[in-house]
């Protein structure tokens, strides 16, 4: 049978212990010569992306994805920003259609804002795999829920929980897969919760505290971090602000905090406790301002004395998302291509100069109007700065000829093409963006002001402390 999946945007990824190869191959009408990715988050707290396997889609609109992996892991199928997805079982071959879409399109949006789901066709899957069996649940548990959303989540209408299991049990069954009967309980533990049925302390006795960390199921994780969401700063009644600042400050921090927190009984289990302490610490990173340092010495400390392997990942995973585009972090690398398309320029090849970078789009009216304003600062600093706009819109034509008009634009222009990495990279969420880069390549000012207000400044304040 054929079964279509866009399931918010998550491609899950079954395999068993030992790794198997998986082929995914399909079509993707209007894709053609665009990459194609197959991503996963390396944790489940952080989400911080891991490409798995990359191809070209060729001229007939084909791909083909092998991946080799060890164990269950969410992941990711992308076309540019556009995402979607669906479960996939260790050694099997799945063919996929990917329904088609006008890539090229010219889009007056950030393509971060303006993305849009792929709508992903299976051919011939079967009645009990994975995906029919989490797509028929979650289509009785999401009809549920709109046919019963006040009594739920106003009324507090606790046997409702009774009438949505027997509805489960009658439509796909009892499930026989271990991943899909985790993946029910937590979904359903989202309604326990709202529906109060359970007290706080009994929901994280009975669905944490003695149960194992399931850290690669995506609705264990989910209710994970909805449960310990502000859990160390305001559920658990431990530790006060000031304890943190204190324990921070002293000898052995994580060792301190690890055994002050052994005190909640909730998160007694030695693997969780450090799994919510970790979230707690990202969490508090930015209101904790003088406490910053420490807390990134004490994620150094899990990092690398954890017990847990995961732990450990998620401990680096959550330094290099505090730490960046932070000044004094090194600049994302690029190599792209110039407006003429006749060559490229890499960003390491301007070591020893500063460099100013700044986004845009030829339809951003306050791109272009900032732009205005280079010229005459790239003037006073010609041979000491190096100016480069990045744009980001879809069409390099439409570029070129908006700056061709454009007689005093003067400076390097280059064209963001199929690397939307960079975007990515340089978190490229809002139009115009303006970025500082020192001379030995580390970022000196992200973002940095606009032309019209004060960007001149920075730059000179840079070159007053290089000297």
């Amino acid at each position: 049978m054929k079964q279509i999946f866009c399931i918010g945007c998550l491609l899950t990824i079954m395999w068993t212990a030992s790794s198997q190869n998986v082929i995914i191959h399909g079509t993707a009408p209007g894709a053609e010569g665009r990459f194609i990715t197959l991503s996963t988050p390396s944790d489940l707290i952080t989400n911080a992306g891991k490409t798995l396997a990359k191809a070209t889609v060729d001229s007939s609109g084909k791909f083909s994805l092998p991946v080799n992996v060890d164990k269950t892991i969410p992941g990711e199928l992308s076309i540019d920003f556009h995402t979607g997805g669906f479960f996939i079982e260790p050694g099997k071959t799945y063919e996929v259609r990917i329904a088609p879409y006008n890539y090229s399109e010219i889009k007056e949006l950030n393509p971060f804002i303006n993305s849009t789901n792929l709508h992903i066709e299976l051919i011939n899957l079967p009645l009990k795999d994975i995906n029919f069996v989490i797509g028929a649940f979650d289509g009785t548990y999401n009809a549920f829920l709109v046919e019963n959303f006040n009594a739920l989540y106003r009324d507090h209408n606790k046997l409702l929980i009774d009438t949505l299991k027997t509805r489960i049990r009658s439509e796909i069954g009892e499930p026989t897969d271990q991943y899909v009967k985790n993946y029910i309980e937590y979904k359903l533990a989202n309604l326990i919760q709202l529906t109060q049925l359970m007290s706080p302390a009994m929901i994280g006795n009975t669905y944490f505290t003695t149960k194992p960390v399931l850290y690669e199921n995506v609705e264990y994780m989910d209710f994970f971090n909805t449960y310990f969401s502000k859990y160390l700063t305001a559920t658990s009644r431990i530790l006060k602000k000031n304890d943190y600042h204190a324990l921070f400050s002293g000898q052995e921090p994580y060792s301190a905090l690890m055994k002050a927190l052994e005190a909640d009984s909730i998160i007694k289990p030695e693997k969780l406790r450090e799994l919510v302490l970790l979230k707690g610490l990202m969490e508090m990173y930015n209101t904790a301002t003088d406490d910053q340092k420490r807390i990134l010495a004490v994620l150094n400390s899990i990092e690398q004395n954890s017990k847990e392997k995961q732990n450990r990942l998620i401990a680096s995973n959550i330094k290099k998302i505090l730490s960046n585009l932070q000044p004094g972090t090194p600049a994302p690398l690029f190599q792209l291509r110039n407006k003429d398309n006749s060559g490229y320029l890499k960003l390491d090849s301007l070591r020893g100069k500063v460099v100013v970078l700044n986004f845009w789009t030829s339809y951003c009216v306050g791109c272009t109007n900032e732009m205005d304003l280079i010229k005459p600062i790239a003037g006073k600093y010609k041979g000491k700065v190096a100016f480069i706009s990045i744009s980001s819109e879809y069409s390099r034509t439409r570029m070129c000829y908006y700056v061709k008009m454009k007689k005093d634009w003067d400076w390097t222009f280059l064209h963001i093409g199929d690397q939307i990495d960079v975007l990515k990279a340089y978190d490229v969420r809002s139009l115009p963006l303006f970025v500082i880069i020192d001379k030995q390549g580390n970022l000196y000012k992200y973002s940095a002001d606009f032309p019209s207000n004060g960007l001149e400044n920075s730059i000179e304040k840079l070159l007053q402390s290089s000297k």
